[in-house]
């Protein structure tokens, strides 16, 4: 990837994060904390990694995105609005009556959505199933998905870790946003979910512990999952709450409490200076 590259990718995550403070900020409701620490990752997805087509959303052959940590759905639906998917007017109607973006994602509502989660924890299981069931089916496709850390502390997560090892699904990519802040408090005074990389390769995965926000780094564990031939991949990825806005940055309060107006002028102000 070269500076040209880099750039573009820059800028594309740039403007998410103001589709996000933006829509957050409209709603008076939503969690801005989580989904700008995944900014980085989805727009390399997106952008650059999965196979996809904005104007045929259900071609058979397609890679499939799972968003397991459902509240961080602003994320998702600005990376979908820029990617193409729907028009970036439609954010302006985030978590209104029925419009077709929910505080959680809605698959039979929103274009580009694959599953509607929320529910923490249901989202890997979601994954696995996709993964074993392209497999079955010969489809080429791969299967990626996001977790959260606090969503790490569901037993759920971990039966569908067993299965996913177990049956050797290298059709499948897990990212764990690792930002250590869940809603009350930092994960690793609430219920530790460390020693992260011996658990996951006690269950058959290949790990890889990364920067969340280095499009590099991010770059460089996907080219050795397209390379995968034994086991599921899970990314440990080390990422800041809020990130991109000094003051949201680890600052749990804003796990799930909108910005207000003046704040929303002041995310956008800094935003804006690092054009």
């Amino acid at each position: 990837m070269n500076e040209q590259e880099l750039a573009v990718l820059s800028e594309i995550a740039r403007q998410i994060r103001i589709l996000i403070i933006q829509m957050i900020g409209r709603s008076a409701s939503g969690h801005p904390g989580g989904s700008l620490s995944a900014v980085e990752i989805l727009t390399w997805l997106y952008f650059r990694e999965m196979n996809i087509d904005p104007q045929n959303p259900g071609l058979p052959d397609r890679d499939r995105f799972v968003l397991s940590k459902g509240h961080a759905a602003p994320v998702l639906y600005a990376t979908l609005a820029k990617r193409g998917f729907f028009p970036e007017g439609l954010l302006d109607r985030l978590r209104q009556v029925d419009s077709c973006l929910q505080g959680h994602p809605h698959r039979l509502d929103t274009p580009g959505v694959e599953a509607s989660t929320g529910s923490l924890g249901q989202g890997l299981s979601m994954a696995s199933g996709m993964a074993m069931g392209l497999r079955l089916s010969q489809n080429p496709a791969r299967v990626y998905a996001l977790i959260g850390d606090g969503e790490s502390q569901e037993g759920q997560i971990w039966e569908a870790a067993m299965t996913s090892g177990f049956r050797q699904l290298t059709n499948l990519c897990v990212f764990l946003d690792y930002n250590d802040l869940q809603i009350d408090g930092r994960v690793s005074e609430i219920k530790d979910i460390r020693p992260l990389r011996e658990k996951w390769e006690s269950f058959r995965w290949r790990v890889h512990e990364i920067d969340g926000h280095d499009f590099s780094q991010i770059a460089a564990v996907l080219a050795e999952f397209r390379n995968e031939k034994e086991r599921p991949t899970m990314i440990v990825a080390r990422t800041v709450k809020g990130k991109g806005v000094s003051f949201m940055e680890n600052n749990v309060n804003f796990h799930g409490q909108a910005p207000n107006a003046q704040e929303v002028t002041a995310a956008l102000g800094e935003l804006n200076h690092g054009r």
